[in-house]
Protein backbone atom coordinates (compact mmCIF):
# COMPACT_ATOMS: atom_id res chain seq x y z
CA UNK A 1 0.00 0.00 0.00
CA UNK A 2 1.41 3.31 -1.31
CA UNK A 3 2.48 5.65 1.66
CA UNK A 4 -0.22 8.85 0.52
CA UNK A 5 -3.23 5.76 0.90
CA UNK A 6 -2.07 4.36 4.34
CA UNK A 7 -3.23 7.48 6.41
CA UNK A 8 -6.77 7.32 5.51
CA UNK A 9 -6.39 3.03 6.18
CA UNK A 10 -4.84 3.73 9.43
CA UNK A 11 -8.13 6.18 10.47
CA UNK A 12 -10.63 3.43 9.18
CA UNK A 13 -8.89 0.83 11.41
CA UNK A 14 -8.50 3.16 14.21
CA UNK A 15 -12.61 4.35 13.78
CA UNK A 16 -13.52 0.74 14.05
CA UNK A 17 -11.37 -0.01 16.53
CA UNK A 18 -13.14 3.01 18.89
CA UNK A 19 -16.61 1.90 18.12
CA UNK A 20 -15.81 -2.02 18.45
CA UNK A 21 -14.27 -1.07 22.06
CA UNK A 22 -16.66 1.53 23.14
CA UNK A 23 -13.87 3.94 23.61
CA UNK A 24 -14.05 8.14 22.60
CA UNK A 25 -12.94 9.57 19.50
CA UNK A 26 -10.55 12.06 20.98
CA UNK A 27 -8.74 14.66 18.59
CA UNK A 28 -5.37 13.79 20.84
CA UNK A 29 -5.81 10.58 19.16
CA UNK A 30 -6.45 11.27 15.79
CA UNK A 31 -3.39 14.31 15.54
CA UNK A 32 -1.07 11.08 17.35
CA UNK A 33 -2.20 8.92 14.43
CA UNK A 34 -1.39 11.37 11.71
CA UNK A 35 1.79 12.18 12.83
CA UNK A 36 2.90 8.73 13.11
CA UNK A 37 1.76 7.61 9.60
CA UNK A 38 3.85 11.03 8.75
CA UNK A 39 7.04 9.31 9.40
CA UNK A 40 8.58 5.43 7.92
CA UNK A 41 10.61 5.67 10.62
CA UNK A 42 11.43 4.15 13.35
CA UNK A 43 10.34 6.85 16.62
CA UNK A 44 10.17 7.14 20.62
CA UNK A 45 7.03 8.43 22.49
CA UNK A 46 8.76 11.19 23.73
CA UNK A 47 10.63 12.29 20.27
CA UNK A 48 6.57 12.50 18.96
CA UNK A 49 5.36 14.42 21.55
CA UNK A 50 7.87 16.91 21.27
CA UNK A 51 7.42 17.01 17.64
CA UNK A 52 3.55 17.58 17.68
CA UNK A 53 4.81 20.35 20.85
CA UNK A 54 7.19 22.14 17.97
CA UNK A 55 4.11 22.11 15.65
CA UNK A 56 1.93 23.96 18.56
CA UNK A 57 -0.16 21.00 19.45
CA UNK A 58 0.53 19.39 22.84
CA UNK A 59 -0.49 16.19 23.98
CA UNK A 60 0.94 14.72 27.81
CA UNK A 61 3.44 12.13 27.46
CA UNK A 62 1.02 9.69 29.53
CA UNK A 63 -2.07 10.38 26.85
CA UNK A 64 0.86 9.63 23.84
CA UNK A 65 2.27 6.59 25.83
CA UNK A 66 -1.78 5.16 26.32
CA UNK A 67 -2.35 6.30 22.68
CA UNK A 68 0.31 4.15 21.44
CA UNK A 69 -0.64 1.32 24.00
CA UNK A 70 -3.99 1.76 22.14
CA UNK A 71 -2.70 1.26 18.61
CA UNK A 72 -0.39 -1.59 19.74
CA UNK A 73 -3.87 -3.00 20.44
CA UNK A 74 -5.23 -1.78 17.10
CA UNK A 75 -2.70 -3.36 15.00
CA UNK A 76 -1.70 0.70 13.66
CA UNK A 77 2.20 0.21 15.41
CA UNK A 78 4.35 -2.33 16.46
CA UNK A 79 6.50 -2.13 19.28
CA UNK A 80 10.13 -3.00 19.43
CA UNK A 81 12.98 -3.03 22.03
CA UNK A 82 16.46 -2.90 20.60
CA UNK A 83 18.77 -3.89 23.62
CA UNK A 84 18.63 -1.66 26.45
CA UNK A 85 17.39 1.22 24.64
CA UNK A 86 13.92 2.76 25.34
CA UNK A 87 10.94 1.10 23.38
CA UNK A 88 10.57 2.45 19.50
CA UNK A 89 7.76 2.13 17.39
CA UNK A 90 6.73 1.84 14.12
CA UNK A 91 4.00 2.28 12.06
CA UNK A 92 1.76 -0.55 10.02
CA UNK A 93 -1.87 -1.67 9.24
CA UNK A 94 -3.38 -5.02 9.61
CA UNK A 95 -2.47 -7.44 6.85
CA UNK A 96 -0.11 -4.93 5.61
CA UNK A 97 2.83 -6.59 7.35
CA UNK A 98 6.12 -6.99 5.84
CA UNK A 99 8.68 -8.85 7.34
CA UNK A 100 12.07 -7.69 7.88
CA UNK A 101 15.59 -7.04 9.16
CA UNK A 102 16.41 -4.82 12.05
CA UNK A 103 20.21 -3.70 12.07
CA UNK A 104 20.83 -2.28 15.12
CA UNK A 105 24.40 -0.53 16.06
CA UNK A 106 26.06 -1.46 19.01
CA UNK A 107 27.34 1.93 19.52
CA UNK A 108 25.09 5.06 18.83
CA UNK A 109 21.81 2.63 18.98
CA UNK A 110 20.55 3.81 14.97
CA UNK A 111 18.01 1.25 13.73
CA UNK A 112 18.23 0.57 9.89
CA UNK A 113 15.66 -1.62 8.03
CA UNK A 114 16.37 -4.13 5.44
CA UNK A 115 13.04 -4.55 3.65
CA UNK A 116 11.76 -8.07 2.08
CA UNK A 117 14.34 -10.15 3.59
CA UNK A 118 14.38 -13.83 2.57
CA UNK A 119 15.43 -14.79 5.80
CA UNK A 120 12.77 -12.85 8.04
CA UNK A 121 10.23 -14.00 4.70
CA UNK A 122 11.25 -17.87 5.22
CA UNK A 123 10.62 -17.78 9.40
CA UNK A 124 7.48 -15.92 9.17
CA UNK A 125 5.36 -18.24 6.10
CA UNK A 126 7.15 -21.25 8.56
CA UNK A 127 4.27 -23.00 10.25
CA UNK A 128 4.14 -23.57 13.73
CA UNK A 129 2.25 -25.61 15.68
CA UNK A 130 -0.75 -23.77 17.01
CA UNK A 131 0.14 -20.81 16.22
CA UNK A 132 -0.20 -18.22 12.81
CA UNK A 133 2.60 -16.32 12.27
CA UNK A 134 1.38 -12.44 10.97
CA UNK A 135 4.63 -11.19 10.68
CA UNK A 136 8.33 -11.14 11.55
CA UNK A 137 10.93 -8.49 12.47
CA UNK A 138 14.55 -10.00 13.20
CA UNK A 139 17.16 -7.95 15.04
CA UNK A 140 21.03 -8.22 13.96
CA UNK A 141 23.11 -6.42 16.35
CA UNK A 142 26.53 -4.87 15.28
CA UNK A 143 28.62 -1.89 14.14
CA UNK A 144 27.36 0.66 11.76
CA UNK A 145 29.45 2.41 9.18
CA UNK A 146 29.62 5.56 10.92
CA UNK A 147 30.63 4.49 13.96
CA UNK A 148 33.14 1.92 12.06
CA UNK A 149 34.72 4.78 10.65
CA UNK A 150 34.85 6.62 13.66
CA UNK A 151 36.24 3.78 15.43
CA UNK A 152 39.05 3.30 12.93
CA UNK A 153 39.63 7.38 12.69
CA UNK A 154 40.28 6.87 16.63
CA UNK A 155 41.91 4.05 16.20
CA UNK A 156 44.67 5.96 14.02
CA UNK A 157 44.81 8.90 15.74
CA UNK A 158 45.76 7.15 19.02
CA UNK A 159 48.43 5.16 17.01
Amino acid sequence: MKDEKLLPAARETLERHLKAHGLRRTPERFALLEKVFSTGEHFYVDVLCEAMELEGYHVSRSTAYATMQLFLEAGLVRRHQFGNQPAQYERTLPGNSKSHLHLVCTICGRVREVRDSVQAAELCNRRYAGFKAESCAMYIYGICGRCQRQKNKTNRTQS
